[in-house]
């Protein structure tokens, strides 16, 4: 058969539909939010002092601050200074591994780690800073500066910063995560940080306690301080941690990552709530860091909440309680669940707000494209991935697949947008005119594939693979936690019927799906994708597979090999590109190119994009305007927790260790 122009296969892309309640944020300087200077006088809670500092069992405030602590301008904060006290509570889906974050357990999402970690930079509040002067806040790093050649990178740490438990922050902390998690291949940080997030050949060393060098192959590679922010460069207590690691003990690197279980209580942290509290199924209680080292403008230490609640329940209860008024906090993402949000938050008796923001969520079905055994393939998966390597069959597949219906299928209305791939529509490098979309044909699609040899031989309405081969049948991994995901995964594996391929789903809970990911154990799979598609300066490297583990659905094999398509190449020359030039309009340029090659070779199939909305109980002040639930982070980081506060006279009574503080790490609990 013939093949089928490329030209006659593409089509206009439709624009979003306009959605009007979309919010907008206040744009400030970097200035304006936060700087790094010693006041007069310190405060804390009067129950700290009378029954901790007075007892003579936790030094003063002022002992417990670094030289410098981080100050929050009351002019940036919505609602001003804050009153101490109240609680946070959160419910979510996923349920704790342990504390070693940085050895590659997850705490069970949610906010739980942003919480419990600070990292060398900071980028969850960079949605309000200017365009003109965007760049990544200051944070245990409290300033750097380049050498001339733009080569070398001096970093200044906060001065006296200490974790929760009183030990000192220093370059110990910060080599300890680079030697011994970054620079370990046998080690996985959660959150995927490696050489390669860094700059191939990028190095670090300590200058003195205070003072680390960062040495890059590129001049003045200022994408690399996003990746010193969450969740690629967050220390962790090297006091604590470095006992366990197999470097420095007879540990295995198994029991290294599962030295610190769910029970293990009082983890030293660098955030802004220590875990005190952990019942399975059930709940996680964080209590005030007294060494916290950030501050107001009145010399107040920081947070202002007390309490942090962590109900174990699902991410569908999530939403749930938070527009009931029985949770505090929701990441509304599930599409499924707007409609009836919006009615109940419309309510004048309504205890929680919605805040929509820009639709930074977005969905793809991502097709293992190694060749070369990531993930050690049978000859049936090996066969899959060789057709996913063809780009016939990705144009295939996504031209069946009607993203009209997939959208409407999680919620009618004006939410969800045809997405082809690449960038998304209403972000800043976004540029309609570079995207290549093909639009839903279902008779080219089957045209596609009788191309390629892909017969139904033996009239089971399943096409075989060539030369008599089996029924191409190819398994889709989802997560199972989240309704939207499996709904997609289904309506994918419905529409492909008619294609004549038989996709098999592969639903598995959070952890096990993250595990099957990362190790390669996939045909496809349909995964929300993150925040590099959204704002391309943060997670930048993984926008192609810069480096052999640092892409979601092409890594090298056992022997650390890439097998590269020849337009993958293009994409990782222009991503390298991107990193070593700060010229916006060169930058733009690149992104243009990008989605373009993207696009045009079906890199990922684009399912949906739709906007989240920020759900919060009306009580809580000092929310900035515009919050999105994810751009360069999270929305439990875009909302900077550590100054929310709740007036004095819409407290509630929810703590649950009342006047209590974090007790001995891997002791019993608060005391």
């Amino acid at each position: 058969m013939l093949a089928i122009p490329a030209q006659e296969l593409t089509g206009e892309l439709p624009d979003p539909p306009e959605f009007a309640a979309q919010s907008e944020p206040i744009f400030v300087s970097v200035g304006d939010i936060q700087e790094f200077k010693a006041l007069p006088e310190y405060h804390e809670p009067d129950w700290v002092t009378s029954k901790y500092v007075d007892a003579g069992t936790l030094p003063p405030v002022a002992e417990r601050l670094p030289k410098e602590p981080l100050v929050y301008k009351t002019a940036n904060m919505p609602d001003g200074i804050g009153v101490y006290g109240d609680t946070m509570r959160h419910v979510i889906g996923g349920r704790p591994e342990g504390w070693n974050y940085i050895g590659g357990q997850a705490q069970g999402w949610g906010g739980i780690d942003i919480g419990l970690s600070e990292c060398l930079t900071r980028t969850g509040p960079l949605f309000m800073i200017k365009a003109e002067e965007l760049e990544p806040l200051p944070n245990l790093a409290k300033g750097w500066e380049w050498s001339e050649d733009g080569k070398q990178l001096t970093m200044h740490l906060v001065e006296g910063a200490k974790w929760s438990d009183g030990d000192a922050f220093d370059t110990e902390d910060v080599m300890f995560y680079w030697d011994d998690h970054i620079m370990d291949p046998n080690v996985s940080p959660l959150n995927g940080g490696t050489p390669e997030t860094f700059g191939q050949g990028t190095t670090l060393e300590a200058i003195d306690a205070y003072t680390i060098k960062w040495t890059f192959q590129e001049a003045f590679p200022t994408q690399y301080l996003y990746a010193m922010a969450y969740g690629t460069f967050c220390p962790g207590p090297s006091h604590i941690l470095k006992p366990e690691h197999p470097k420095y003990s007879d540990n295995t690197y198994e029991q290294y990552k599962n030295a610190f279980p769910p029970e293990y209580m009082n983890i030293p942290v660098m955030g802004a709530w220590v875990p005190v509290e952990y019942r399975p199924d059930d709940i996680i209680v964080m209590r005030r860091n007294p060494y916290y080292w950030k501050v107001d403008e009145n010399g107040n230490q920081l947070p202002y909440l007390n309490e942090m609640h962590y109900r174990l329940s699902t991410w569908t209860d999530r939403d749930v309680q938070a527009v009931a008024g029985s949770g505090d906090f929701s990441n509304l993402e599930q599409a499924e669940s707007y409609v009836e949000a919006l009615r109940r938050s419309a309510e004048d008796s309504a205890p929680a707000r919605l805040q929509f923001g820009a639709r930074t969520i977005g969905y793809a079905l991502q097709m293992n494209l190694s060749g070369n055994g990531w993930g050690e393939p049978d000859d049936r998966a090996q066969s899959v991935r060789d057709l996913n390597r063809n780009l016939d069959f990705r144009k295939a597949v996504s031209i069946a697949l009607d993203r009209q219906r997939l959208g409407e299928s999680l919620v009618r209305g004006p939410f969800t947008a045809i997405y082809p791939g690449g960038l998304y529509a209403g972000t800043t490098y976004y540029d309609k005119a570079s995207t290549v979309y093909y639009p839903f044909n279902l008779e080219a699609a089957n045209g596609l594939l009788d191309g390629l040899g892909l017969a139904d031989t033996d009239a089971n309405g399943v096409r075989n693979f060539p030369d008599g081969g089996a029924d191409v049948e190819i398994t889709l991994l989802a997560n199972s936690d989240y309704g939207t995901d499996t709904n997609l995964a289904e309506g994918v594996m419905a529409q492909l019927e008619p294609l004549g391929l038989r996709v098999i789903a592969n639903f598995q809970s959070g952890t096990a799906r993250d595990d099957m990911a990362a190790a390669g154990q996939f045909d496809w799979q349909v995964a929300r994708q993150g925040a590099e598609l959204v704002s391309v300066v943060q997670g930048t490297a993984a926008l192609a597979p810069t480096g052999p583990r640092i892409h979601t659905f092409h890594r090298a094999n056992a022997d650390g090999e890439l097998d590269l398509l020849p337009f993958e190449e293009e994409l990782v020359a222009l991503v390298n590109k991107f990193v070593t030039t700060s010229d916006n309009a060169e930058r733009a340029d690149i992104m243009k190119q990008y989605q373009r090659i993207f696009t045009e070779n079906v890199y990922s199939v684009g399912l949906t994009q739709y906007p989240g909305a920020l759900i919060i109980n009306k009580r809580f002040a000092n929310i900035p305007a515009g919050s999105p639930i994810m751009m360069f982070n999270w929305a439990e980081d875009n909302i900077i927790r550590e100054r929310v506060f709740v007036p004095e006279d819409r407290q509630g009574s929810y703590e649950l260790h009342p006047e209590t503080l974090p007790g001995e790490p891997g002791g019993a609990g608060p005391v």
